[in-house]
């Protein structure tokens, strides 16, 4: 088995919606997603799946958040803006744009910090 991994980054505000402390104040955050992905076999010319590919379907998702307020872009408009559901977002619309690739969605990490982060994966 193969995991193949990419790391993007987007800048961006938000506000956590009822949280009880100084992060319900507009603050913003350079988001780092890391992606990994998982291949049982390699291609003709030795590649599980190619970065490139991978890197550019996650960058098509990531534009619509870079520079945003996060609370005024779907779906975050209906609910928090968190690490763990910008996580979970991310890999929703990763899973549907790979689903005819020879590769598995392992999991999707979304770090606020270089401290602070989450992964979702739905297993």
């Amino acid at each position: 088995m193969y995991e193949i991994s990419v790391e993007k980054h987007f800048d961006a505000a938000h506000f956590l919606r009822g949280y009880q402390g100084k992060c319900e104040a507009l603050h913003g955050h350079r988001y780092r997603v890391v992606v990994k992905v998982r291949a049982s076999r390699l291609d003709d010319i030795g590649l599980a799946y190619d970065f490139t590919e991978l890197k550019r379907h996650l960058n098509d998702i990531l534009s619509r958040f870079d520079h945003t307020c996060l609370n005024d872009v779907k779906p975050f408009d209906s609910i928090n803006p968190s690490a763990e559901n910008i996580a979970t977002t991310i890999y929703d619309e990763l899973k549907k744009r790979l689903a005819a690739e020879p590769i598995t969605l392992n999991c999707v990490e979304a770090w606020e910090s270089p401290q602070t982060g989450v992964a979702y994966s739905p297993d």
